[in-house]
């Protein structure tokens, strides 16, 4: 596999159409930096730019792939960290620019994409039925078309598992693959992604709660001296971004609505912070459903939404930061937890890793990073090291 060494990082980097290769010697030395962004619920993305020259193998890849739609030029970037192999991304290019160079220099090529959620972007299979099949058996549907691509499915069953009769209602697909299984993710409270790896060529497509426990990533140590393995870290609180959603409950007997605060808190979603903002929503006239069309749901369903915007509400501590990979010793990775120490009593403790940027040069490996909880004070005592 083609590879560029970074102090103690080793960079891959695969490519090609629907089946990546590993791209030859050339390829790889001509890889002047690569950025890898990742959000936690929505669409990753890359960009690669390259110096080449006239007789660069990168000019034959394209041309010959000139009749193939770009969607289908696949790119795998995997970075090795002490032994660890982590897939930043595995996606396709949606977008190329190349600047010749001037007075004999060497072209700039500006490779940007999407991660494999931009192929299922691209038809519109309004209208396709799904006779007698609940969200998770039409997202198991939707997920199969992408196996060639080492997409797997993880769908995680809602309790609003609701089968229609076809001869009372068959549910019809809606906009595109990707905007569908969204859909169906948000109608239920859930989220839907797809997580490259562990494997290079290999993706998991996620359907189901956002998850906000597990193992601990390396705690983030600012201002510890030898042991500091940030570069920068700032942190927000913002009293007012706690609002807890409403559903509302019609008493047939006396006429009356009566409103239920949903509380963020659940198994899968703790608490990580000891001290929480007050609710800046239950006075008037704030006191109302966060959505217009809530009192027309199922109750089972609009409690799953309501503990979803709950939770996203209840985010009220923000931190922003940067560090060097090889003075952390790994590659921090959104979707998880990571500990944080040094910052003062207040803002301690644990997070949830929300996006990441991966930044990469020769002889450099930087992130990005933004975090969020939902208070003030650590709930745990220690933090991994």
């Amino acid at each position: 596999m083609s590879s560029a060494t970074l102090s103690s990082v080793q960079l891959s980097l695969l490519m090609g159409p629907i089946a990546p290769s590993p791209v030859s010697s050339d390829i790889i030395e001509s890889l002047a930096s690569a950025e890898v962004h990742i959000d936690d619920v929505g669409q990753s993305g890359f960009q690669l730019v390259f110096s080449i020259n006239k007789q660069s193998s990168l000019q034959t890849l394209f041309i010959l792939s000139g009749a193939v739609p770009l969607l289908f030029m696949r790119v795998v970037l995997v970075a090795t960290v002490n032994g660890t192999a982590n897939v930043l991304i595995d996606g396709v290019i949606t977008n190329n620019q190349l600047a010749p160079g001037d007075k004999g220099s060497n072209s700039t090529l500006t490779i940007t994409g999407k991660d494999l959620t931009a192929l299922m972007d691209q038809s519109d299979w309004s209208g396709f039925p799904y006779p007698a099949c609940p969200p998770e058996a039409r997202v198991a549907i939707i997920c199969a078309k992408y196996s060639m691509f080492g997409v797997i499915p993880f769908i995680i069953p809602s309790i609003m598992i609701d089968v229609q009769l076809p001869i009372e209602q068959i549910p019809v697909h809606q906009g595109t693959d990707y905007q569908y299984a969204r859909q169906l993710a948000s109608d239920v409270g859930y989220v839907f992604y797809i997580d490259p790896g562990p494997a290079p060529g290999m993706s998991k497509a996620y359907w189901g709660p956002q998850i906000k426990v597990g193992p601990v990533q390396p705690a983030l140590s600012i201002d510890m001296d030898a042991y500091t393995n940030v570069e920068s870290m700032s942190f927000t609180f913002d009293q007012e971004r706690n609002k807890i959603p409403l559903l509302y409950i019609y008493n047939q007997e006396t006429g009356v609505s009566i409103p239920i605060p949903i509380p963020p808190i659940t198994s899968l979603n703790p608490p990580l912070g000891a001290i929480m903002g007050l609710p800046t929503n239950l006075l008037p006239p704030d006191l109302k459903p966060w959505r217009d069309d809530v009192p027309k749901l199922p109750i089972p369903q609009a409690i799953m939404q309501g503990l979803a915007q709950a939770a996203e509400n209840a985010e009220g501590v923000t931190c922003e930061g940067s560090l060097d990979v090889t003075r952390y010793g790994g590659v921090l990775k959104a979707r998880q937890l990571v500990g944080v120490r040094g910052a003062g009593p207040a803002f301690d403790g644990l997070y949830y890793v929300k996006s990441v940027t991966h930044k990469i040069k020769r002889g450099e490996y930087k992130q990005s990073f933004t975090l969020t909880r939902n208070g003030l004070v650590s709930t745990v005592t220690n933090v991994n090291v």
